[in-house]
């Protein structure tokens, strides 16, 4: 009835036309494709499947066929709409159709055009698919379709050594995470016999609690892996070797807010798991945190945002952790408004400055991109949390709720809010304040590529009041009781934000000597946040490294060619030195073959004559 195929299916349908045939397709037809795709699938979500929705407790599902059927085990390709996907499919599709009018623009002189939208409209292909499972299988094929998608589009510029080495890291990175999805997956079948939601979930709280926290376990493994957390979050920073609009919708909006939504969506294996809500809890406090100080020290304004959206996950998974569920979600999409924004607005000033991403060459950029300038302190105000704007309502309900759990996560959170007002005003100011440092005379963007930054802007400073989440899904997940401090607590989270605003406008603007100075003084300390507490290093010295080694000394010098090549050789040899003798009877004198002949039943008599005298 309210035909949800159409939803992924008109996605895919512009990533065949542009992938088929988009080498001999004008731009004006690959845009129409690829943008018109994109925009009808949220037209459909938002003028049929929404109004026609009953919102009750009751989810419209719809099964198209049975995918696989083995004894016991049937999984059907099975979609569902309740309120939860109807967020999210309204963020994927909504924020999808703005980064793909962006793009067009800032894509225009790039080679392989037809090939970036195809891969973007695949992109949202697999992105709806997931969000729209009604059961885990079709969520993992969606979850394994945005990974790949994410190694095209992050190794998009496939020249270059550093673009490719990253879609490479994303891609094994993530092999990892998913493969503990998959044990997930494998023990929900044993456990549940089924990988159906509803079949799962209702059978869930009478499950043992061991084996439901195992489970839970193994989807935060998952979860850490797209949503880049501690300790697979590595990928990330790195990712941003791809272009500018791929950072905001893949990297920002959508893709790795996944594992937030797959949380969310078995709230109920979690919250019959309170040790793992517990580690879920931890893991995000701390990569928020953690990426937080990263974030203060980069120069690279992509990478700035890069560690700024981890640390944003982290406050994502906190709210999980302590059962906030719909704040966690809240935070997703009012993420998705502003980071959408930070990122798109940072291509603009990429643009405007020919290429430049290192804020040292940048500066006074106000002068010369005023709407870029008056837009990114829009999505600046909103992720520091300036009371009014979206992130302010979100970043509150997570921190309030972090506090009725255990208050030093609220403390430590408070200061994680003040770390990410600094960071990302350190950036703006460096960005737009002072005098030119760059080369070349910048420009103002194309108001293609405006337009869509200021309807994010709109949605950065109104989303959060225009849209209640927890309002929206008090059905589906539980309320968090009343905190008799909240108003106190909502006090001192917005002073911190505000004094981060306010120390990196004295830094910045004021005394711009005095971070140099602080750099100084702090020496090594500086330096190993500079340089990302040599995460990378660590792993590349205590696993890749040892795997490169074993494989070269172990499996190639060791195995493949001493034992297996060894084998074959020698097995080779011995036949070549038997054929050598063999060769020396076959002389061709008819003497030397009587003679071999006359020898040969002379032996055969003798053998005939001792078996005749043993019988």
């Amino acid at each position: 009835m309210f035909k949800l195929w159409l939803i992924p299916l008109l996605p895919f349908l512009g990533f065949l036309i542009n992938g088929i045939f988009g080498r001999k397709l004008p731009k004006l037809v690959i845009n129409a494709v690829a943008i018109g795709s994109v925009v009808a699938s949220f037209l459909w979500v938002a003028l049929v499947v929404g109004p026609s929705t009953d919102w009750g407790e009751h989810k419209v599902q719809a099964h198209y066929f049975t995918w696989i059927q083995s004894g016991n085990f049937n999984v059907g390709w099975d979609f569902a709409v309740d309120k939860l996907t109807m967020i999210m499919l309204m963020i994927v599709t909504g924020i999808g159709s703005l980064i793909h009018i962006y793009a067009t623009s800032y894509m225009d002189h790039e080679g392989g055009y037809y090939r970036f939208f195809a891969y973007l409209n695949l992109f949202m292909f697999f992105m709806l698919n997931l969000v729209l499972a009604a059961n885990y299988l079709i969520l993992f094929v969606g979850w394994e379709g945005v990974g790949l998608c994410s190694y095209l589009l992050i190794g998009f510029y496939f020249h270059k050594k550093s673009a490719t080495n990253a879609g490479n890291k994303a891609f094994i990175v993530n092999r990892v995470g998913d493969f503990g999805f998959a044990l997930a997956m494998f023990l929900v079948f044993i456990n549940f016999g089924t990988l159906n939601f509803n079949g799962v979930f209702a059978a869930a709280p009478g499950k043992p609690v061991e084996t439901l926290t195992a489970i839970a376990l193994l989807m935060l493994v998952g979860a850490a892996g797209k949503s880049a957390q501690i300790p697979l979050y590595v990928w990330l920073p790195d990712a941003m070797e791809g272009p500018t609009p791929v950072s905001a919708l893949i990297h920002a909006a959508t893709m790795v807010t996944a594992g937030v939504y797959m949380c969310s969506r078995s709230s109920v294996i979690f919250l019959h798991a309170p040790a793992a809500m517990q580690v879920v809890a931890l893991i995000g406090l701390a990569t928020a945190v953690f990426a937080a100080t990263i974030g203060i020290t980069q120069y690279d304004i992509k990478k700035v945002f890069a560690y700024s959206t981890v640390s944003q996950l982290g406050y994502m998974f906190l709210g999980v952790g302590v059962g906030a569920f719909s704040a966690g979600i809240w935070h997703l999409m009012t993420h998705a408004f502003f980071k959408a924004l930070l990122f798109l607005g940072a291509g603009s000033v990429i643009h405007a400055c020919h290429g430049e991403q290192d804020m040292r060459q940048m500066g006074g950029l106000r002068k010369y991109a005023p709407w870029t300038c008056l837009v990114l302190a829009c999505g600046s105000l909103a992720i520091a949390g300036f009371p009014g704007t979206s992130g302010f309502f979100s970043k509150d309900a997570i921190l309030t709720a972090a506090y009725a759990h255990a208050p030093w996560m609220f403390w430590v959170g408070v200061v994680t809010a003040g770390m990410t007002a600094f960071y990302v005003w350190r950036a703006f100011w460096m960005t737009f304040w002072g005098d030119y440092r760059g080369h070349g005379k910048p420009h103002e963007s194309s108001w293609v590529m405006l337009a869509p930054l200021m309807v994010l802007a709109v949605l950065s400073l109104a989303g959060g009041f225009l849209f209640n989440v927890p309002e929206m899904l008090k059905d589906m997940f539980p309320e968090h009781g009343e905190v008799p401090e909240e108003h106190m607590l909502m006090a001192i989270s917005v002073a911190a934000g505000l004094i981060g605003i306010a120390l990196s406008w004295y830094m910045y603007v004021v005394n711009t000597e005095l971070s140099g100075k602080i750099a100084n003084a702090l020496g090594g300390v500086y330096r190993l946040v500079n340089d990302k507490y040599r995460v990378d290093e660590a792993y590349d010295a205590a696993i890749v490294e040892p795997i490169i080694h074993g494989s070269s000394a172990v499996l190639w010098k060791t195995i493949d060619q001493g034992v297996i090549d060894g084998a074959v050789n020698g097995i080779g040899a011995r036949a070549q030195n038997v054929g050598g003798l063999l060769r020396r009877i076959q002389s061709g004198n008819i003497r030397s073959y009587a003679t071999w002949v006359l020898a040969g039943s002379v032996v055969v008599i003798i053998l005939m004559g001792i078996a005749g005298g043993v019988r």
